[in-house]
């Protein structure tokens, strides 16, 4: 339906009952970093971290962004895993 050159649409209801309902405060811990972040979520966890006097459930991360290179502008990731090590000595020897 056309009225003075807008456009109304049908609009449909959310469906119901599959939203969840626990969300709560939850911080969430860069490990390479400390860096620590709340936000809503309805992650599981049995540990908790005091923010400000306060308790919050705890979500521990590897990585986030205050320390992913394309948020930080480093050109480098530290890998913990040292697979960019182990590639760089096996192919060491074409390199000319």
């Amino acid at each position: 339906m056309r009225t003075q050159n807008r456009v109304v649409f049908n609009r449909k209801e959310m469906r119901k009952g599959i939203h969840p309902e626990n969300y709560r405060m939850v911080a969430f811990k860069d490990m390479s970093n400390d860096d620590v972040f709340l936000t809503k979520s309805t992650a599981n966890t049995k540990e908790t971290i005091k923010v400000d006097g306060v308790e919050y459930p705890l979500v521990k991360m590897e990585i986030s962004r205050s320390s992913h290179p394309y948020y930080t502008g480093k050109k480098k990731l530290i890998d913990t895993a040292g697979r960019i090590d182990k590639f760089k000595t096996k192919y060491a020897k074409f390199k000319k």
